[in-house]
């Protein structure tokens, strides 16, 4: 049987290790499909849309580390790609989109779904988009599609017009003028931190009395060389929201999260600190660094691009972080008076005790803090963490103390809702035999939580672990938003905007085969938990909690806490953000 383009370019994807290839099926890649149920593999996962094809393929990147696959017809499913190929580009994650497109004699003709997709993708995937015209094009488009995205860590495109796809391939491509042979290899480079660059930064971190680390996910894989750096110079850790998971949390000198949606402790850190020390992290939450002037700071960072972008930087650093702290190391002096790291730990104790009185505050409904903090006892060592938008991803940042080497993974730059559920289902389809817990808020599940709720009822009995537990926290309100709006604005909640439809959870779960849980009080948070990550199939927990738990900054000013103040005051007396004001009066922890 003569071999078409749709078929090379299948077994290019399976030489290039593709496991599988998320997509939604239309007549403008029916080729391409054909190709995929003829081999057999890379495997084709159908999501519930376009979009949550992308989010999926990015998912995969997060989990694995490897390229993540999906195809989209022409027009409407390629339009509906850009989301999750956006949320790629901004967390520098390697996806390559492949699309098809009307006949190429077509083109130009305002035929039906004609859209100029390289106009489209030309800035999300602004580092490779290519359309395919002949066969000869093929492979060799595909493999710089597939080593850009590897090379920059960045989503690329394939354009591949109907009639292409079904054309002929030739056996061979000859060496000739403008055929351009390609073969699928890629290889990293490891790049160390020249010498003079890591003096520089001991001289600086040397002369600090009160140091402190910012941690970022691009230090994963160094969190040995960060410890021994900590020890020897008496310091303090934060870490960057996406890089919560690269260390243990349990560790005496960690305070946890930095930002808006950090602690408490991490926030007096950067606050009192003489010397900052940012490793592989480019957090864009800049008013929580220190102030200008405060600090001397090193930045270690494998992109030259990022150093001194959020902060003045003394001493820059480019090279891969374990190895240039390693060589740091060697450099440092020891600090022999430990009264800042004892400081630190006062700090984090205080934090603690912060944490475990908001979350055993008693509400109407169950507490989200709380039923998201007692997560922390029973997530399985080798879980994989999947964190949506929201509400959600304040209790996950300050709450949950994942167990070493327990991947979590948000849409971090973009801050897309409706994440959590695709990335779920990647990291359930690469590692099937790990249990994936899923952190919503109900305006995310909504989104799009309850469409890919139905793959995974479609494909759970397959997998080796049927363990994926979704939370919901269902409080019938845009949280985060209505916080923003109070804190931001100083506007009361819009109901127009921020109500969202009540929704029985728990029962669709049940109608799905599924199993789910309806948590309505604090107290049942732990045995909801237990029964979960113990079930025969996927769980949904649907969480009843109230919205008027602030979602508020820590060490926030009184000048703010009174814009937000004033905002309540002119919300309705049953509305879910009004009981903060007596909360405010009485010197409520949450507005510390």
């Amino acid at each position: 049987m003569t071999e078409l383009v749709a078929d090379a370019l299948v077994a290019r994807l399976r030489d290039w290790g593709a496991d599988r290839v998320f997509g939604y099926a239309g007549d403008g890649i029916n080729t391409l499909l054909g190709a995929l149920q003829r081999s057999g593999a890379p495997e084709f996962v159908s999501t519930r849309h376009e979009e949550l094809a992308a989010f999926t393929a990015c998912g995969h990147a997060k989990y694995t580390g490897r390229v993540g696959v999906c195809m989209a017809t022409q027009g409407p499913g390629a339009i509906h790609l850009l989301a999750g190929l956006y949320d790629a580009k901004l967390d520098k994650r390697p996806v390559v989109a492949i699309v098809g497109q009307v006949v190429s004699t077509a083109l130009g003709s305002g035929y039906l779904q004609e859209v100029d997709l390289h106009v489209l993708f030309k800035d999300v995937c602004g580092q490779y988009v290519q359309t395919v015209f002949a066969p000869e094009q093929a492979l060799m488009a595909l493999d710089n599609a597939m080593r850009t995205a590897i090379a920059t860590s960045t989503p690329t495109a394939l354009i591949i017009p109907h009639d292409v796809q079904q054309a002929e391939m030739p056996e061979h491509l000859a060496h000739s003028h403008g055929v351009m042979p390609s073969t699928a290899v890629s290889a990293q480079a490891r790049v160390a931190a020249p010498d003079d660059q890591i003096r520089s930064a001991a001289a600086v971190l040397n002369a600090g009395q009160r140091v402190a680390l910012l941690v970022g996910r691009g230090a994963a894989g160094a969190a040995d060389e960060i410890a021994r750096v900590v020890e020897t110079l008496g310091a303090g850790v934060t870490t960057s929201l996406l890089g919560k998971p690269v260390l243990d949390e349990g560790e005496p000198w960690h305070t946890g999260v930095m930002g808006h949606l950090g602690t408490t402790a991490s926030a007096e850190l950067m606050a009192n600190c003489d010397t900052l020390l940012i490793v592989g992290s480019n957090d864009p939450w800049t008013e929580f660094y220190p102030a200008p002037g405060q600090a001397k700071a090193v930045q270690i960072d494998i992109q030259a691009r990022v150093i001194g972008a959020k902060y003045p930087v003394d001493a820059p650093v480019v090279g891969q972080a374990a190895q240039a702290l390693s060589a740091l190391s060697a450099l440092l002096e020891p600090k022999e008076d430990r009264g800042w790291q004892n400081q630190v730990r006062r700090w984090r104790e205080q934090w603690g005790e912060e944490a475990r009185r908001r979350a055993a505050v008693q509400t109407t409904d169950a507490n989200p803090e709380a039923v998201v903090r007692a997560l922390s006892d029973h997530l399985p060592a080798d879980a994989r963490v999947a964190v949506d938008v929201g509400s959600s991803t304040y209790w996950y940042a300050r709450h949950l103390r994942l167990p070493p080497g327990v991947p979590a993974h948000v849409s971090g730059y973009l801050a897309a809702m409706g994440c959590a559920l695709p990335y779920g289902v990647a990291a359930k389809l690469d590692a099937p035999q790990r249990p994936v817990v899923a952190l919503v808020g109900d305006g995310a599940m909504q989104m799009s939580g309850l469409l890919e709720l139905v793959t995974v009822a479609d494909r759970w009995r397959s997998w080796a672990d049927p363990r994926f537990v979704v939370l919901v926290l269902h409080n019938a309100d845009l949280t985060e938003v209505s916080w923003e709006q109070r804190e931001m604005e100083g506007n009361p909640r819009f109901e127009a905007s921020q109500d969202v439809p009540r929704f029985p959870y728990a029962d669709y779960a049940e109608l799905l085969g599924l199993r789910g849980i309806r948590v309505i009080d604090s107290a049942a948070a732990d045995d909801a938990w237990a029964a979960a990550l113990s079930a025969d199939r996927p769980t949904v927990i649907e969480a009843v909690v109230g919205g008027d738990t602030p979602l508020l900054p820590p060490l926030m000013p009184d000048g703010k806490a009174d814009k937000v103040l004033d905002a309540v005051a002119h919300e309705e007396d049953d509305a879910p953000g009004r009981r903060v004001a007596d909360q405010r009066r009485g010197e409520d922890s949450a507005w510390r």
